[in-house]
């Protein structure tokens, strides 16, 4: 459905929800009740009625019953003397009326047989055939008109879809979302912490997750070289004219935090990598020769969001890029930005996402005002993109609004086990920092010239996508990234010498193995070690230690029982045989 018929579905059926509440408590009121992005909500007055998530059931058996009487909406248009006689008993609506015929609007009234109300927004043909398939989410409270000076009243969350199916995949969809929370995971499998003693928004991550974390850094770097890139390393702090002259200072500072004054001299810490990478170019001279310049750094990063908008690892205030600035010529654009998304498909793929899509973002053109650089600075760079994106045959979307302030870019948007959309890789073309920083290399003609610059992060924040992998696998990460990748359980203390054996074993080949000798039932270890995750679990106990030999007393056959995290067992297989395969798994993921 598109999105216009959608929200007039949703609307539509918060006029439903509406009625019914007025219906089951008369002497309420309703103030708004818009289509969201994610369904619909309405807000009451409810008077000393205090309402509860049990009372969701009672709304929608109520809402199921009113439907079945409701026709087509009739419309009216109403002047603000009437709207005012007909809703003189909601001072919400009246107060609406009165502020949209201030503006100039026309007040209109609607009607589906039973309930007047005043409304603006479209409305489904047929809602007794339309408004089957809802479901009321939650209860929420909300100043009227967002103002914390006014009254409190009480919000009523819903979604509705025009299938049974489209519901029910999305309430699956909600329900398997909860299971896959990273900030429910991470804290059950020990990967990270935010501790308000050390500020809101602020990630540590703890040893699980710092080995997975190790493991994309490795994978970063291995690609990168072999990609040509050259790492470079950059303080978190700088000077307030660096981001003056970028122009961060003017288009970026209410992401930035505040200046902190050292030798009274003004310094920042960084919200992104780019002037310190202009310095390394501007450092030494340059010809058409050293052409492209690749450089790569896994830096931090501070930006400033609101307390709000922060959502665990998604959203914090501090996060890693796997940052790079690619300087190159105008002629080289092209291949250049070809060659990263050839990288971004590789990298996705490498992680197991799937489910993604490329957008175009460019500048919003009413407000040209916050960007830099001429019109034809920016159709230049975004034919290129588009010329590139052409070249590769990937459809894109266009997003107005959303381009960096100094270029366009083509942002990877990963969605989530929610189906939420992140904007994780991006490319971008910057012909206005080799301008503001005097960039320059010399042609194949001897004439001084300015390079262009790509500035891009595939995995985007290494915080954000470690947190859609967590979801996107639910916690139960492939092989190669997985923190324990075998857990090592003797059915008693009488085999812990044997299974310390097969601990070193494992442990000379590189695998990250943990032996738990905890003094408990083999059900409970395997319990412990399923819920961790952990992709293999070996067993040891006497039938085990039978099978094994010495074999001319030098070295030693160990022979162990596999089982899956899955569930599913392996049988009895000797060490050696184990470490190749599992090797083998974790050296050919991709």
């Amino acid at each position: 459905m598109e999105k216009n018929n959608l929200d007039s579905l949703r609307h539509s059926c918060a006029h439903l929800l509406a009625k019914s509440v007025l219906e089951i408590w008369p002497g309420s009121h309703n103030a708004i009740g818009p289509a969201i992005e994610n369904g619909f909500y309405q807000d009451f007055d409810m008077g000393e009625v205090k309402l509860t998530e049990d009372s969701l059931s009672r709304i929608e058996q109520k809402m199921r019953e009113i439907v079945k009487t409701w026709k087509n909406f009739e419309i009216k248009e109403v002047s603000l003397d009437e709207a005012k006689k007909l809703f003189k008993h909601n001072p919400y609506k009246v107060e609406l009326a009165e502020e949209f015929a201030g503006e100039g609007k026309k007040l209109t009234t609607n009607n589906p047989g039973n309930f007047l109300d005043l409304c603006k927004m479209g409305h489904v043909d047929n809602p007794k055939e339309n408004l089957k398939h809802f479901k009321l989410l939650s209860i929420a409270g909300a100043y009227w008109r967002g103002n914390e000076k006014n009254k409190m009243l009480t919000r009523i969350y819903g979604i509705v879809f025009p299938s049974k199916e489209e519901l029910d995949k999305y309430l699956w969809q909600q329900e398997e979302g909860k299971k896959r929370d990273h900030k429910k995971l991470g804290k059950a499998l020990g990967l990270y912490l935010i501790d308000e003693k050390v500020g809101q928004g602020l990630i540590i991550w703890k040893p699980n997750g710092a080995i997975i974390r190790r493991q994309m850094e490795e994978f970063i770097m291995k690609e990168q070289l072999k990609r040509r890139y050259k790492i470079v390393y950059s303080p978190h702090i700088g000077k307030k004219q660096l981001w003056v002259t970028s122009g961060h200072w003017d288009l970026y500072r209410d992401k930035m935090y505040s200046p902190m004054k050292i030798d009274d001299v003004e310094y920042m810490v960084k919200p992104m990598n780019c002037p310190m990478h202009m310095m390394v170019y501007q450092s030494d001279p340059h010809s058409y020769r050293d052409l492209p310049l690749r450089i790569s750094e896994n830096a931090s990063v501070y930006r400033y969001e609101q307390a709000g908008e922060l959502s665990g690892m998604a959203r914090g205030r501090h996060f890693t890029q796997d940052d790079s600035h690619i300087f190159c010529t105008e002629e080289q654009v092209t291949s250049e930005f070809i060659n990263v998304m050839d990288y971004a498909f590789y990298f996705l793929k490498a992680f197991g996402i799937k489910d993604y899509y490329m957008q175009l973002s460019v500048r919003d053109l009413e407000k040209k005002d916050k960007y830099l650089g001429s019109d034809e600075v920016w159709e230049n760079a975004e034919n290129k993109i588009k010329e590139a994106v052409k070249t590769k045959k990937v459809p894109f979307k266009i997003k107005e609004g959303e381009a960096a302030f100094y270029g366009p870019k083509l942002d990877f948007m990963i969605k989530d086990a929610l189906g939420r959309e992140w904007q994780c890789g991006t490319i971008q073309i910057d012909f206005s920092l080799p301008e503001r920083f005097k960039l320059e290399y010399i042609d194949e003609k001897g004439k001084i010239k300015r390079p262009v610059v790509i500035h891009r992060a595939i995995a985007g924040s290494l915080e954000r996508f470690f947190a859609i992998l967590v979801e996107h696998y639910a916690g139960a990460f492939p092989l190669w990234l997985s923190p324990v990748q075998v857990a090592i359980l003797p059915i008693s203390e009488k085999f812990l010498e044997p299974a310390q054996k097969v601990k070193d074993e494992l442990e000379k080949n590189n695998i990250r193995v943990e032996l738990n000798a905890d003094n408990k039932s083999l059900g409970g270890k395997i319990r412990q070690s399923t819920l961790q995750k952990v992709p293999f679990m070996i067993i040891i106990g006497e039938k085990e230690v039978q099978r094994s030999k010495i074999k001319d007393q030098k070295e030693e056959e160990l022979f162990i029982t596999i089982r899956t995290r899955e569930g599913k067992d392996l049988g009895m297989m000797e060490v050696k045989k184990f470490i190749d395969q599992i090797k083998s798994q974790i050296e050919n993921f991709s």
